[in-house]
């Protein structure tokens, strides 16, 4: 099985130093089921490549065995462990690239810490979903992809194609999480581990999943494939994950709430851009609507009380969120009519998602602030391309009118946690660019007092289809 990893960092052979591997030269590291080679099959100041190569012998890792052994006869001698990446090539990364991976460097300690652009080829690797799979697990962590399916034998293409994948991911991250995504994610898509997991394991995921684990819309897969399914591991994982979310979402609750407090609560904004979001909704006819990063529910609660939306659903990328959403609306005193009516979604709003598609109406109030600029994209897509509702209503600040916050320090966001803040005309530049490449037309509208000079506190684009 065969890993690269590219950068064109300048100068790129900064990676050696990075990995701890002199590029002039090739390593071999020996481990319990065969030999990992390390290699530079290119270091040059544009661009530098690190190869790790890992051998396995399968007939060797069941010599000795006892006869007990499950499995058909042959499967010691017919079967993909040489080739494929799997739990193998994680405890190799951990063995060969264990300072990178930790995320140290002597010589370089300053760009240990800095997200440089890397390209990392897995040779092969399997997903029966079709690449589905791979998209789910890799391309919410900000990751361009290429996959390129191998045929099960291209000598006889009606055989039709295998389940086995190159996959190369493109971004621009530092090392040490790229090493700690794919130590992770690789044994999650064999869906299989050599060794025997026990809590240990949990203690693994959690070490290397520090920082992105708790935030990925497929926590829970991940969790359960890298945990061989073990359900009290699993649990243990998952509530673990679930309690450090909790402190920082709710730290990050309280900080936003307190500086709504401060700022925007004597204009009294949060709630006038939830009545118009709402009054736009109710006049264009729409009866099934999204709330896409619905948070704690404000908005989710006002459509219960319209009986016009007979299908409402949240989604958010926070367990934490969802679960005061559901206190919020009182989900477990709803009628059984009622709940009937809403639905709560844990998700991404940069990742596909097949249950968002057929809707009139979705809404996303205040929400694309907190995405990086980088995500930005990806989330067009989600929305406009693949969701693609009838009508989108979509808020966002105005960065122009904070001069009017006097207690806002100059240049400042409103909020901690806001990526950006737009101007109006960079906000309606970005919306009408939007609507022309997916096929919406969209209106411009104020929310909250408008200043002739500055604008209004609040913007809202309203596209149609």
């Amino acid at each position: 099985m065969l890993l690269t990893i590219s950068t064109t960092h300048k100068p790129a052979t900064d990676l050696g130093y990075l990995l701890h591997k002199h590029p002039a030269r090739s390593q071999v590291f020996s481990t319990a089921f065969g030999n990992a080679h390390v290699f530079f099959p290119e270091a040059e100041e544009k661009r530098c490549t690190a190869a790790l190569l890992l051998e396995i012998d399968p007939i060797g890792l069941v010599r000795g065995r006892r006869r007990g052994h499950t499995g058909y006869v042959l499967q010691q001698y017919v079967n993909d462990r040489p080739y494929v990446a799997s739990s193998f090539l994680s405890v190799a990364i951990a063995k060969v690239f264990g300072t990178a991976l930790a995320g140290k460097c002597k010589d370089r300690p300053k760009l240990v810490k800095i997200p440089i652009p890397f390209e990392t080829t897995l040779a092969v690797v399997p997903d029966p979903s079709g690449g589905e799979l791979l998209e789910r697990l890799f391309q919410p962590l900000g990751y361009s992809m290429a996959l390129k399916r191998h045929p099960l034998d291209p000598n006889f293409p009606d055989w039709g194609d295998s389940r086995y994948f190159t996959v190369k991911l493109q971004g621009k991250v530092c090392l040490s999480q790229l090493l700690s995504h794919l130590y992770v994610l690789i044994p999650v898509l064999d869906n299989h581990k050599h060794y025997w997991v026990g809590d240990a394991e949990v203690e693994k995921l959690l070490k290397r999943g520090a920082g992105w684990l708790a935030d990925h819309p497929e926590k829970e897969l991940i969790t359960k494939r890298y945990l061989k399914y073990k359900r009290s591991l699993t649990q243990e994982a998952l509530e673990r994950l679930v309690a450090d979310e909790t402190i920082d979402i709710t730290a990050l609750e309280d900080a936003q709430i307190e500086e709504e407090n401060v700022l925007e609560r004597p204009l009294s904004l949060h709630e006038q851009r939830l009545n118009q979001v709402l009054a736009v909704l109710k006049s264009g006819g729409i009866s099934r609507v999204l709330d896409l990063g619905c948070g704690e529910g404000r908005l989710l609660r006002l459509l219960l009380r319209e009986k016009q939306f007979s299908e409402i659903v949240g989604l958010d990328v926070s367990y934490r969120a969802l679960e005061i959403a559901k206190k919020r609306i009182h989900l477990d005193r709803l009628s059984e009519k009622s709940r009937e009516r809403i639905k709560l979604l844990h998700g991404s709003l940069i990742y596909k998602d097949a249950r968002l598609e057929g809707f009139d109406a979705a809404a996303v109030v205040e929400v694309i602030e907190h995405l990086d600029l980088a995500r930005l994209a990806a989330f067009e897509r989600v929305l406009f391309e693949h969701a693609r509702p009838k009508t989108i209503v979509l808020t966002t600040p105005n960065v122009e009118y904070n001069v009017k916050f006097e207690s806002l320090p100059e240049g400042a966001v409103r909020h901690k946690d806001h990526r950006f803040e737009w101007t109006r005309s960079e906000f309606q530049a970005w919306a009408t660019g939007v609507a022309e490449r997916f096929g919406y037309a969209v209106r411009f509208l104020p929310i909250g007092p408008e200043d002739k000079v500055v604008g209004s506190p609040s913007q809202m684009g309203v596209f149609t289809r």
